[in-house]
């Protein structure tokens, strides 16, 4: 198994790519050791000392580390966790549990505004923002400020605020006038 590496524009955040699928469907973002107990492949990557964040994409795993854990260090443990896990044939996630799969639901009266942010969101800025290991997704919808929710390498990434600001803060409010502003949520 030949496990490929790539940078993030996050410094904290490395990006593994088995050449396999790692989640069928959606995504799952694990923020710290505690939430990884429902993914067999999160619980490997947390025991390795240094990782405190492992995001789970359609074919990525994006691990985020301490400050002052050297990636010269972390990496080759990371490797070997990533590859013992899937010569397991362990699912990644157990049962049918997916963590941050989607768009949080909205119904009311800016439901067709919503539809649109979340069309766009899936369309033009999710695949981009995979690229980089991350995700974003939909979080909610109130007078004309839309909140989105960051996960793997965006979150806490030093140009996530420019991507939001000046990318798909723009982006929306070119396409659907009713938005005004871009925010994050935590």
């Amino acid at each position: 198994m030949f496990i490929q590496t790539e940078t993030t524009p996050n410094p904290a955040t490395l990006k593994f790519l088995p050449g396999e699928t790692v989640l069928a469907s959606g995504t799952a973002d694990f923020p710290n050791a505690e939430t990884g107990g429902k993914s067999p492949l999160a619980q490997r990557i947390f025991a390795v000392e240094g990782v405190t964040g492992v995001f789970l994409g359609r074919d990525f795993v994006t691990v985020t580390k301490t400050e002052d854990a050297p990636w010269d260090h972390l990496k080759p443990s990371i490797l070997g966790a990533i590859m013992e896990h899937f010569q397991s044939g362990a699912p990644a996630i157990e049962g049918d549990a997916q963590e941050g799969a989607g768009h949080a639901a909205h119904d009311g009266p800016d439901s067709e505004i919503v539809g649109q942010i979340k069309e766009l969101l899936d369309t033009r800025v999710r695949p981009a923002v995979a690229q980089d290991g991350g995700d974003i997704t939909f979080h909610g919808f109130d007078r004309g400020i839309v909140y989105l929710h960051m996960q793997g390498a965006c979150a806490g990434c030093p140009s996530s605020t420019l991507t939001l600001k000046m990318g798909i803060e723009n982006l929306l409010r070119h396409y659907i006038p009713e938005v005004v502003e871009v925010r994050p949520v935590a």
